[in-house]
């Protein structure tokens, strides 16, 4: 088929990091058939739409942006729907019987097919016969490897690296094994392969993710797994911050705790879903974790790992859940003194264990223990920021901030993408002709806090872009919308 010929494309991928991995793998596909991306639905003859359904808010989000988008076929050039991701996996037969706007349903295990689905489809419209098949779900077993197209979206100089998909664990309030199957890993080979192509294009951040990475390789009984990957992941030239996600906290070994203590490229950070720190909340979550074995781990961390900063999810309002038990929640969160604490009221989610369970909250009851421990939380969080005023640090330049080009928008070492605020920069001192790249290093100084960003002084740049990754961008990145909410991560 000619170039010519290939419609337009609009994409929009919401929820995780994770998902978005996805979207980049059917930008790919899209790529290498010669497809063009457009800038603004409004332009676009085949309109994407990858969905997350992990709680209601995603449902809800996913549904609403689906609707926006089919208004395209009236106001713009839409000619095809596409809902792809975990929204079609969990209801397919729901949305092809109530939303007749979408014209192909992919689910999590069949979105690499996209091509050949769309130009089925096209062919069919072209020539006036039946449309084929509208709803592509099956059990979901594919994951990328290397060796697939994907196209990098977002800021060049960060990127995910999936190490696996689906999940063994059976949280009872959790929908992902269902929505993503069981583990799936990727060779440390693979990954590695694939790490050194984005360092060669510019990444200088490798964000790691997976359901629970330390399940990464279980399949194989470990003789694969994160302790013999970090070193590899390591060597790689080029990268500079290695970030890792959704570390279980039951399952990490004394050697992965040394590995991050020695590891300079390794950031001091780990995103640790902990969920709860009460023993029979806890049980009744069928999480593999006990408040001892939680509180030891912090002390072994914290006294191997010098500086490190500690993100976590926690809900509140869960089946059952006592007053009681919620109030040793918010004693034993001020004793973890953590530093990026994400809460979520309890989501009753139909097809999982906690949704049949007796004892639900009344949802006046789960929003007032959210927003106590939320005020804890910030207040903790303020004072820990307030700290570092006066410290020189390093961070990562992101760009000139959305509200001013006078700012300069950074992030340190402990400040993962979108989720843990960031530092501006509004004083350059006696550099103010210098032109900072995104994805140069910088040294600064911090000034002051300013609500959840930190404000500081520019110094000295400590590891410039390299010069031929300058004119490295993703031209992709425009006509790809992610819309990322955090209150449907990681929780």
């Amino acid at each position: 088929m000619e170039n010519k010929s290939k419609p337009t494309v609009y994409f929009v991928s919401l929820g995780c990091p994770k998902n978005l991995v996805d979207s980049q793998v059917m930008l790919g596909q899209l790529e290498t058939k010669d497809y063009k991306i457009s800038q603004t639905p409004d332009d676009a003859e085949v309109i994407i739409v990858n969905t997350c359904s992990f709680i209601q808010a995603a449902k809800e989000e996913s549904i609403e942006t689906v609707l926006e988008m089919a208004s395209y076929k009236d106001s713009g050039k839409c000619k095809a729907l596409v809902m792809s991701g975990c929204l079609p996996q969990r209801y397919s037969k729901e949305v092809e019987k109530e939303m007749p706007e979408v014209d192909l349903i992919i689910g999590t295990g069949q979105y690499h097919k996209i091509t050949e689905l769309l130009e089925a489809h096209k062919k069919a419209q072209d020539e006036g016969a039946p449309l084929p098949q509208r709803t592509y779900v099956d059990f979901p077993a594919f994951i990328h490897t290397e060796k697939d197209a994907r196209m990098h979206t977002g800021p060049q100089f960060s990127g995910y690296l999936k190490l696996s998909e689906g999940c063994n664990r059976r949280c009872a309030f959790c929908i992902i094994p269902k929505l993503r199957g069981n583990v799936r890993s990727r060779t440390i080979a693979s990954l590695v392969e694939e790490a050194r192509n984005m360092a060669a294009n510019g990444v200088r951040e490798l964000n790691l993710v997976a359901q629970d990475l330390t399940e990464y390789g279980m399949e194989w009984k470990y003789k694969e797994n994160l302790e013999l990957l970090l070193p590899q992941l390591c060597k790689i030239e080029g990268i500079e911050w290695i970030r890792l996600h959704y570390v279980y906290p039951d399952a990490f070994s004394d050697e992965l705790v040394d590995i991050i203590a020695r590891e300079p490229k390794i950031v001091k950070y780990l995103d640790m879903p902990i969920q709860h720190t009460a023993d029979r909340v806890l049980d009744v979550m069928n999480r593999r974790l006990t408040k001892v074995k939680l509180f030891d781990l912090m002390e072994k961390l914290r006294a191997r790992i010098p500086g490190l900063v500690v993100r976590t999810s926690m809900i509140v309002g869960f089946p059952t859940e006592t007053e009681e038990e919620f109030n040793e929640l918010c004693s034993d969160l001020v004793k973890l003194d953590l530093d990026h604490v994400g809460v979520f009221s309890f989501s009753k989610e139909e097809g999982t264990k906690a949704a049949e369970m007796d004892g639900h909250l009344h949802p006046s009851i789960k929003r007032r223990r959210k927003n106590t421990l939320i005020k804890i939380l910030q207040d903790q969080r303020n004072e820990k920021l307030s700290a570092l005023i006066g410290q020189e640090v390093e961070v990562m330049i992101e760009g000139t901030a959305e509200e001013s080009e006078l700012l300069i928008q950074a992030r340190m070492s402990t400040q993962a993408q979108e989720i843990d605020g960031r530092v501006l920069i509004n004083d350059l001192g006696e550099n103010e002709d210098i032109q900072l790249v995104p994805g140069d290093f910088a040294l600064v100084v911090i000034t002051e806090l300013a609500q959840q960003d930190l404000v500081a002084r520019f110094v000295k740049i400590t590891k410039p872009m390299i010069l031929a990754q300058q004119g490295l961008t993703t031209a992709i990145a425009k006509g790809v919308e992610h819309r990322h909410d955090q209150r449907i991560e990681n929780a």
